[in-house]
């Protein structure tokens, strides 16, 4: 389903005059992203007041069919991982910068890492920020691998604010399952497919006919008398010491589960166990009625999915012109 189009919430994300804009609605891929996109952003910031937007928030491609290159943000409660992306491609254009989560997470330090990360690649222009939270409108309203202070909090207005960035975010694992659609496992899938995400936690992200339904935390179902992802996460194994045998026991267990509520056609299993030196030690333990795969973007699916919602969300503020 490579121009499946995907939905999101409507989003402003303000630094000094920049907006990051969006709204409800489809949006598809490889859409001409140019200066129009400048001209909306003008107008609605002279209707909400803001004044005229910075011109070095918009990287233009010389070419006016090409969408924008965009700075991809991967969020998690362990790493902050950052690159910018060729939308079109999926490609990584420089390197891929990591640094420790600062502990404890809060908003503030988490705010300075993504800053930091910005200005080391040299970067000015939109970003999409992939992140450990249900998000409505930019706001997290969940906090399960960060600190909880972060409930309730504008992630999107934060980060803009540190970055100097119109900056998009949405939920993580939604963010590496966009990816996995458009560019890896999932690519040309139809159906129910089910995109879940082993390492911190658990997350999961939904697609039917390749359409996300966002913001599921099916790593938060009841399992074995505990939160599921306390039981089978990445970091519950290495916590526990399990074997790599006895870890994909619990999986099978939290596998079966999901079959049971959602009885989907594929499910993906993504997040650090995707790696094939360690996908070569569990998965051949575990048994589904659907379809099951590993993913094949590896640490790059949160980075290339939150860069490509930023640039889809761009690509529809042009078509409204």
């Amino acid at each position: 389903m490579g121009n499946a189009p995907l939905f999101h919430d409507f989003n402003v994300a303000r630094s000094g005059g920049a907006l990051a804009l969006g709204r409800p609605g489809p949006v598809r891929e490889g859409v001409p992203c140019d200066r129009g996109f400048l001209r909306l952003q003008t107008t609605f910031c002279a209707i909400l007041g803001f004044g005229a937007p910075h011109a070095a928030t918009l990287t233009l491609s010389p070419q006016t069919d090409k969408p924008l290159d965009i700075l991809g943000i991967d969020i998690g409660g362990s790493g902050i991982k950052g690159a910018v992306v060729n939308t079109v491609t999926g490609e990584l254009l420089t390197e891929r910068l990591r640094y420790d989560t600062p502990q404890p997470a809060t908003p503030a330090a988490m705010a300075t890492v993504v800053g930091r990360l910005t200005r080391d690649l040299g970067w000015q222009g939109p970003i999409g920020a992939a992140f450990p939270a249900r998000i409505k409108k930019g706001v997290a309203l969940t906090a399960a691998n960060i600190d909880k202070s972060w409930i309730g909090q504008s992630a999107a207005n934060l980060f803009s604010d540190a970055t100097g960035c119109p900056v998009t975010v949405l939920n993580d694992a939604d963010a590496a399952g966009v990816a996995s659609m458009h560019f890896g496992a999932a690519r040309g899938r139809g159906g129910f497919v089910c995109f879940l995400t082993f390492g911190t936690g658990i997350g999961s992200a939904l697609f039917m006919d390749g359409v996300l339904i966002p913001n599921t935390e099916f790593g938060h179902i009841w399992l074995k008398g505990q939160v599921a992802e306390h039981y089978a996460s990445d970091k519950a194994r290495k916590d526990a010491d399990l074997d790599w045998k006895v870890w994909a026991g619990r999986v099978q267990d939290y596998l079966d589960r999901i079959e049971f509520l959602l009885a989907p056609d594929v499910i993906i299993l993504g997040g650090s166990i995707s790696k094939a030196k360690k996908r070569d030690k569990y998965f051949h333990y575990l048994r589904t009625n659907a379809e099951l795969v590993t993913a094949t973007l590896e640490n790059e699916a949160g980075i290339i999915g939150a860069a490509m919602t930023a640039a889809q969300l761009a690509a529809k503020a042009e078509q409204t012109l």
